[in-house]
């Protein structure tokens, strides 16, 4: 099967509309990448420092994981964002969820959406640590992932609602995605050093399910 070869993106730029070949692109963002007021990454880097002590090791570099399927020669753009982002565009959303607590999620300053998008833009891709690794170009697991992004679960976004011990967040959207479509995820991990707070969260649900 012919492979997609130019999957790296310009940060802010549009991409391809349509590709050659199904497959799972995952990228492993940095935290905060692109952001020009520094306010998620500053915070980040706290709330991993005190984690760090907590668990007795040294703090790791986070990262969030964002996913592109290419499907019957059309590319998306597979995300969770916050819901007040680009008011009016049409994003692909499937599915939206609370943020902090259930009752703020009435709010749209207050909830999440995962996006399945055509055509779609990742913001900073090219910002993405070693660029896209490719998953897989198996057709029936892309498609089974495909369709799994409008079944994925909406928990409370920074909580533990399902008692996996890790929060639910952008990370365990992608990782219950990927598990529930098929794959092995033993060898998927962030860039060494790093550390993708929720990852476990999407899989503990996604084996319950």
């Amino acid at each position: 099967m012919p492979r997609v070869t130019d999957v790296n993106g310009r940060a802010g730029s549009s991409r391809p509309a349509y590709v050659g070949a199904d497959s799972i692109d995952l990228y492993w963002l940095p935290l905060g990448a692109g952001d020009r007021f520094p306010v998620v990454r500053t915070s980040g880097r706290a709330v991993e420092a005190v984690a760090a002590r907590r668990e007795h090791r040294a703090p790791c570099d986070l990262y969030h994981a964002a996913l592109e399927i290419s499907l019957d020669g059309a590319r998306y753009a597979i995300e969770m964002t916050p819901a007040w982002g680009a008011a009016g565009q049409d994003r692909g959303t499937v599915a939206q969820g609370p943020v902090g607590l259930p009752m703020l999620g009435r709010s749209p300053f207050f909830r999440y959406e995962v996006h399945r998008w055509r055509a779609g833009v990742i913001p900073d891709l090219a910002l993405a640590v070693g660029g896209a690794h490719r998953l897989s170009d198996d057709s029936e697991l892309v498609r089974r992932a495909w369709a799994g992004v409008a079944r994925v679960p909406t928990p409370t976004w920074g909580r533990d609602e399902r008692h996996t011990g890790d929060m639910w967040n952008s990370n365990s959207v992608v990782s219950w995605i990927l598990l529930t479509a098929g794959l092995e995820l033993g060898d998927v991990t962030p860039p060494r050093g790093g550390r993708a707070p929720g990852w476990s969260a999407g899989i503990a649900v996604g084996q319950a399910s």
